[in-house]
């Protein structure tokens, strides 16, 4: 199968489209200023706002007065687009976030615990964001996926809507992610102590931290043979893609980049490729110290002294997180199209281990692009675009069976699977997943799977809330790293995968009840098509106090939840 990509749209602290981007990056016009919108009192923090209120945002996408968060607004106008350049509706929609409604519930949180704003509970779901986009669309989605590994989540979304794809398990699927500023996380991110008081400079010898931005991009994929018979234009081709797991710390990278290496060695290799075919890296280029020098080894690594030409855009957008691999796929391919490498704005001096990016823009052929998106936990992925059609195999879908099933409700023999010193470590959400995820292996046989994924509706609530609650109650002061490090989605996949040494495929889903059909769609479409041979699955929420007041007001109270399962390719 050829995948085609036959629409795309964009929103950004850029442009609101594609051609205000296009000529944004044309005309080296940065959208990182003064905040605005966003309510924090940290002002002296540059963002990459997208800038227009919610109220003007609705207004301009015809919407009313209806509850929705802000990642959903973005998300709906940028969706929009890429269906209108497809000029076809799609039947799978995969959405990337994990703010989700963060932002309803930082301005209505006083309100929920008074019984008030009940309605816009559920829109704190990352799923939730998802749905709300999908109901303003002119599509019959059969399939809905909300992919959570921070900022790797929509180049996640791509790779799943191809495996659906070559897997006949859709036609044309509309891929990507979504993501606004949000309160929480920029003190997240502060308190990490990674983000600059002025315009980022990735890869400069001078870089002090990113900045954070806000956006939405996708991409309409689908068969080549689909998108000629109906007389589509066609953008670009997927060529190859990969996911991997560094394994070596929550938040930072490794020195060597092993997790980057292996994702872009792997995407190429699918592309059926040499690294010397590839003309062009959108870097993940943060500007922080540690991503910054860790994606330079594994360039150097991967590249040598043929090194492409780098550029990260993220100094025009800001760090949009989640949704950073969809806009910047979208970006690479306005570039393929244009003939063009974007510039690496505020880059002035070169240090040692570190890449030199390209500095202005700078006219070229794009035979070859490759995009990378790297994410918190070690989320490490790697996209493959090209300007010819590249063959990708194809097989029909597949269900499995589980070899291996646990259901840990309690604490029950947790000395027995975990030391004294690693549990006072962990939550005890996270004891319970752990000892799960052993006896499952144990009763599989099994040591090191190919995949590990995971399903949750609420993610790790209990940090999750306590950093929410420190925030609002200190008046965004005196906050710790530790809570907001083990917020997010994808915090357990990526602390089993550093536990067993794991570089394989790493992914989290978060689409409210459907979250562990999500999960399962991905493990057995890979399998389906020999990416993977085995694969473990964990599904987990847990009950949170702090929380929990606040859904009986809807009556819908969090369980703990800590379920473990090993499937292997064959075995039905």
């Amino acid at each position: 199968m050829k995948i085609a990509i036959t629409g795309i749209g964009t929103v950004s602290a850029i442009g609101l489209n594609c051609d205000e981007t296009l000529q944004s990056l044309l005309n080296e016009r940065s959208g990182v200023g003064k905040m605005h919108i966003l309510g924090s009192n940290h002002k002296e923090l540059p963002v990459g706002e997208v800038p227009y209120s919610d109220e003007q945002l609705k207004s301009m996408l015809e919407l009313g007065n209806e509850p929705m968060p802000r990642t959903s607004l973005l998300g709906l106008m940028a969706a929009r687009e890429a269906l209108s350049m497809s000029k076809a509706p799609c039947d799978a929609f995969i959405n990337g976030t994990t703010v989700g409604g963060m932002d309803l519930t930082e301005q209505n949180w006083h309100n929920y615990a008074e019984g008030k704003a009940t309605e816009n509970i559920r829109l704190h779901e990352a799923g939730e964001s998802t749905n709300a986009i999908a109901r303003h669309l002119n599509c019959d989605f059969t399939f809905i996926a909300t992919p959570s590994t921070a900022c790797s989540s929509a180049l996640n979304a791509i790779f799943l809507g191809a495996n659906l794809l070559r897997t006949g398990k859709a036609k044309r699927v509309l891929v990507g992610g979504s993501e606004s500023l949000s309160k929480f996380h920029l003190n997240g991110f502060n308190v990490l102590m990674i983000l600059d008081h002025e315009p980022c400079r990735p890869f400069d010898a001078d870089r002090h931290g990113l900045n954070l931005g806000e956006g939405a991009g996708y991409l309409v994929l689908e068969s080549e043979d689909d998108a000629l018979n109906r007389g589509a234009e066609i953008l670009a081709y997927i060529g190859g893609y990969a996911n991997t797991c560094d394994a070596f710390h929550q938040t930072a990278s490794s020195d060597n980049g092993e997790g980057a290496y292996l994702a872009m060695k792997n995407a190429i290799r699918m592309a059926n490729i040499a690294p010397g075919d590839i003309v062009y890296v959108n870097a993940h280029g943060t500007a922080t110290p540690n991503n910054d020098l860790s994606e330079s080894a594994a360039l150097l690594r991967l590249f040598g002294d043929k090194m492409p030409l780098v550029s990260s855009t993220k100094a025009f957008t800001g760090h949009t997180t989640s949704a950073s691999g969809g806009l910047e796929a979208a970006i690479c391919v306005m570039a393929m199209r244009n003939g063009f490498v974007p510039a690496n704005l505020n880059w002035n001096s070169k240090a040692e281990g570190l890449i030199k990016p390209v500095m202005h823009t700078e006219k070229c052929e794009l035979r070859y692009v490759l995009c990378n998106a790297f994410g918190f936990g070690g989320n490490e992925s790697s996209l493959v675009l090209s300007a010819v059609p590249v063959e990708l195999s194809e097989h029909s879908f597949n269900h499995a069976q589980p070899v291996a099933s646990v259901d840990q409700t309690d604490d029950t023999d947790v000395s027995t699977y975990i030391s004294a010193a690693e549990g006072r470590r962990m939550t005890a959400q996270m004891r319970r997943i752990v000892v799960a995820v052993r006896r499952a292996m144990k009763e599989a046989g099994i040591e090191k799977p190919d995949a590990i994924v995971c399903a949750t509706r609420w993610g790790c609530m209990l940090q999750s809330m306590r950093f929410l609650t420190d925030m609002i109650d200190s008046d965004e002061q005196q906050l710790k790293p530790t809570p907001f490090i083990q917020s997010t989605h994808n915090t357990i996949a990526s602390l089993i995968a550093i536990m067993t040494d794991n570089h394989g495929y790493n992914s989290t889903y978060s689409q409210g009840k459907e979250s562990l059909q999500n999960a399962m769609t991905d493990i057995e479409s890979q399998m389906s098509l020999g990416l993977i041979d085995s694969a473990l699955v964990l599904e987990f929420d847990e009950q949170v106090e702090a929380w929990d007041n606040v859904l009986k007001l809807i009556d819908d109270k969090t369980n703990n939840t800590a379920r473990a399962y090993v499937y292997k390719k064959g075995v039905r």
